[in-house]
């Protein structure tokens, strides 16, 4: 999976019930097609890119510029998916704010309710994505929006958006099952970066990634120090820490400021109890966050001389191939945009798409595949 970064202006706003009812149903229809002709897992790994994603929300009618893309198109397949349920071809569950915290109990309920055996590793599955993106990717975004899209046989994504006040941004991190074989290093299918129109430098202090392959150091050593005696830990600490200027690793000093020693007493307790084997079993461990982590690694660093990564996530890869021609803000032009950009919504127009794509479902069913053709023949002839 390609990692693509796009710049994009923030505005608040939300879709009108008119618009949003259009787009649940319209999102509905693109899924059940995309199922019936590819697959669910098809619709999973298109869900996981980030440019895929943005242009299917475009299509949908949102603001082709804004964050606010992503929290509604998650809910209009939400909604689609409550309306259809297994005739959508794969299952929702998550969502913004103290809904994205209900997540674990919703897979729960789906699980019970469609017979999936994979219920507890759907829930691991989304809490550990949580986490990684909130505690273990220190890049100055907080996790606001978390949705975890899955079918029946236990093949899942993940797509979930963090912001950043002081910079004006956002940021969306794609996960895909099938390529995560390790939650704690390079799991991600895609970021997608949400900035201002004239991209200034990102404000990224303290920047920490301790899911870069070359943090594996890092990752064994903070385990490590969780895992030896408590008191002795925290005798380092002290030493460490005391005095104004005691080491400078590259960009700065520690100070007692970087590590809050009360609260790292109490979490290292109880992690030590847990006696983790390895950086995820750390990570999974209750009271371990953003701070806990930031602290290990300094201390992992200091004592074991295992360097920490400072890479961002949303930079691109020095052998990263040449962009996709096309835009995503092109698919804006399909029935417009909810602000009037590039034109306002087209009703007649969404709605005749809408019957399109579920009359070419309903006659696909029943053996007549003529307007399913027409479908692919039409995609094929997309600029190159």
């Amino acid at each position: 999976m390609q990692r693509r970064i796009a710049h994009l202006p923030l505005h608040g706003g939300k879709a009108p019930a008119w618009l949003f009812k259009r787009m649940s149903h319209l999102a509905g229809a693109v899924t059940m097609t995309i199922v019936e002709e590819y697959g669910p897992e098809e619709m999973l790994r298109r869900l996981a890119d980030p440019w895929w994603f943005q242009a299917f929300g475009c299509v949908l009618g949102f603001d082709w510029h804004s964050s606010g893309l992503t929290t509604v198109t998650c809910g209009a397949l939400r909604d689609a998916q409550k309306r259809l349920g297994n005739d959508l071809g794969i299952l929702a569950a998550g969502g913004k704010g103290a809904t994205s915290r209900k997540t674990p109990q919703q897979i729960a309920e789906l699980a019970s309710r469609h017979g999936i055996t994979e219920g507890e590793r759907l829930i691991y599955a989304s809490r550990m994505s949580a986490k990684v993106d909130s505690a273990a990717v220190l890049d100055s975004y907080q996790i606001y929006a978390h949705m975890i899209f899955f079918t029946p046989a236990g093949a899942w994504c993940v797509v979930q958006q963090g912001m950043n006040e002081n910079a004006g941004a956002a940021r969306r991190y794609h996960w895909l099952g099938k390529s995560v074989t390790d939650f704690v290093c390079e799991p991600h299918a895609g970021v997608h970066n949400s900035t201002p129109s004239q991209p200034r430098q990102p404000f990224l202090p303290g920047l920490l990634n301790m899911v870069a392959e070359e943090a594996d150091q890092n990752r064994e050593a903070s385990a490590s120090l969780v895992r030896e005696p408590v008191e002795s830990v925290l005798r380092e600490v002290a030493r460490l820490t005391e005095g104004p200027t005691l080491f400078a690793p590259n960009h700065h000093r520690v100070l007692p400021t970087d590590v809050n020693v009360k609260q790292l007493h109490r979490v290292l307790r109880t992690a030590h109890e847990r006696c983790p084997q390895d950086f995820e079993t750390l990570l999974g461990t209750k009271g371990v966050g953003p701070a806990t982590i930031r602290a290990l690694s300094l201390l992992a660093e200091v004592i074991h001389n295992a360097p920490a990564s400072h890479r961002d996530l949303g930079a691109p890869q020095p052998d990263a191939p040449t962009e996709d021609t096309r835009k995503w803000a092109d698919y804006s032009y399909a029935h417009g945009g909810k602000d009037g950009t590039p034109f306002p919504v087209d009703r007649t127009t969404y709605d005749q798409s809408i019957e399109v794509l579920l009359e070419a479902l309903r006659r696909a069913r029943i053996g007549d595949s003529d307007r399913s053709d027409a479908l692919r023949r039409l995609a094929a002839l997309r600029p190159r």
